[in-house]
Order: structure tokens, then sequence, then C-alpha cells
């Protein structure tokens, strides 16, 4: 199981139309262009699909879609996380997760726990997940860091806790972990700019972002890298960089949404709180995109 996590996962986004309903068609459109571009797996209900502002029968009806349209293609990853531990669990019974390879759950928000409190939240989910789990420590989100010390004690205390998407952008906590982990455990980027060193220096992969709009660039820059063909993937990287800074100049997910939209895969809305990018930022975004034709 743990082997068809490495590699480039993508987060995709969850379009809407203007009156903030989902997009199916469009959603659709976004997995289709991802697959066939030779990303390993799709992660639905992340922070790029907005699964903050989604309802939980919402949520349910992207699980049933994605995995309808996906058709064993690839493997399908559900985000389930939240600041409360039992409201977490209790989704375990009202989501369809049979159609899911593995669950990613990101740290508590808000309530800023402590590492013990962190420790007892995934101990928790560990013991009553029905799929594997992936961590998913973004402290830039959550307001808590998950230290290297928590994160190896719940992987090799729970065998079921498989890796971890690591977007603490603090590249000594990620090699303690790359040190330090299991041997099957992954450690998986959670920041597109950081994959190419992550991997480097023994990381499996990403879960990436840009490859909602460039799947074939950042998938084959990840594979090169695996492989240890640092110089074709170091030139992809490089041609990608513009891209990656460009899109999260106003945020995620406004910025890869502008980008999809250039694209014509899907409108250009959010639902609030999060709004389009600004003017400025969607045409630093498009000059980006004119080094990527």
């Amino acid at each position: 199981m743990n082997n068809c996590f490495k590699g480039t996962g993508v987060a995709v986004v969850t379009p809407f139309h203007k009156d903030g309903s989902i997009d199916f068609d469009a959603f659709k459109n976004v997995i289709h262009h991802t697959i066939s571009n030779h990303v390993d797996y799709i992660v639905v209900l992340g922070t790029t699909g907005e699964s903050v502002v989604l309802s939980k029968d919402e949520k349910n009806a992207i699980i049933h879609f994605a995995a309808e349209i996906i058709d064993k293609r690839v493997p399908l990853v559900a985000g389930v996380g939240g600041n409360c531990t039992n409201e977490v669990v209790n989704n375990f019974a009202y989501f369809c997760f049979d159609i899911v390879h593995a669950l990613l759950s990101v740290t508590p928000y808000y309530n800023k726990p402590h590492q013990k409190g962190l420790f007892a939240h995934y101990k928790t989910i560990a013991e009553r997940s029905p799929l594997p789990v992936i961590l998913y420590n973004v402290p830039d989100r959550t307001g808590v860091n998950m230290t290297a010390e928590t994160t190896l004690k719940l992987a090799h205390n729970f065998d079921n806790i498989i890796g971890i998407k690591e977007a603490s952008k603090d590249m000594e906590q990620c090699a303690m972990i790359v040190r330090n982990k299991p041997e099957n455990f992954l450690v998986i980027s959670g920041d597109d700019l950081l994959t190419l060193p992550l991997i480097a220096m023994g990381g499996d992969g990403a879960i990436s972002v840009t490859a909602n709009a460039y799947p074939k660039e950042f998938s084959h820059m990840v594979r090169h890298a695996l492989e240890h063909d640092f110089l074709k993937a170091r030139a992809l990287f490089h041609k990608l960089t513009l891209f990656m800074t460009a899109i999260f100049m106003d945020g995620n997910p406004a910025g890869i949404k502008a980008a999809l939209n250039q694209l014509d895969i899907i409108q250009n809305y959010l639902r609030l709180p999060s709004v389009p990018v600004s003017r400025k930022t969607y045409s630093a975004i498009k000059k980006a995109m004119e080094v990527l034709e």
C-alpha cells in the first residue's frame, strides 16, 4: 500500500459555479487532466479542495464522484481532519470510505494542542480508522507544528500510519524524520518548492498544488528525482519555479484556480471567505505560465 503513494499526488481543487454550487463537469475535467498526465494518485477534500467550506453531504458526493471518474486508474486519498478528535472519528461512519485507499488527516487547528495532545489525537484516529492514515503537518495554516519527535513516535507505534505530508518548511525537521523513520514510512512534501530538496534527502514525493495545472511537468520532475536523475529533475524544477511562486502570492487555492481558469479547465470561483486573486497576481500567474508554453 505504501508504494501506491510514492511519486506525485495532486491535491485537486473543488470547482464551483458562479452560484457557489459544485461544478462536477469541471471537476471531471481536472481529474482527467491530471491522470492523463501521469500523476500517481488523487487527493480530494484537502486545503486546495476548500474542504473547510464544504458540507458533509458535499464531501460525500465528491468522494463518490471522484472514485467514479478515476475508475481505479490511480488510488484515491480523502482528507478527513479537524480540531475536534471525536468529530474526526465519527466521520469514519458517515463517509463512504470503502472506495478510498487512504486518509489524509491534518493536525488540529485553532486550539493549538501541545505535542502530547497531537499524539493522543492521532492515536485515537489510528485506532479507529478503517484505512491507512497519512499525517498532515502544515503549521502556517493550523498554528501548530508537529515536531519530528511526535511524528516519529506515531510512525513507530502505529502500522496504519503510513506517512506524513510535511509542510513545515523546516528542512532540519524533515531531515530528522527521514533519518529516523521506519523503513516503509513515507515522507511526502506538502510544499511544491521544497519537493526536490526533500526527495534528495530521502523523501518519497509530493502532494502537489502545481500538478493541478501542470501534472506532466511536475510528476516528471518527481519521477526523475526519485530515480536519482537530478539533472533532468532540476531542469524541470527551474522551469516550474516562477509558476510555483506566483500561484501562492494571494494564497491557495486562489492562485491555482486562476491558473486553471486561464487553461480553460475551470471557472474562477471560490467560496467565501476565499476570493479570487488580484489583477496583479492574475497577471503574474499568466506571465509565469507563458514560460511553460
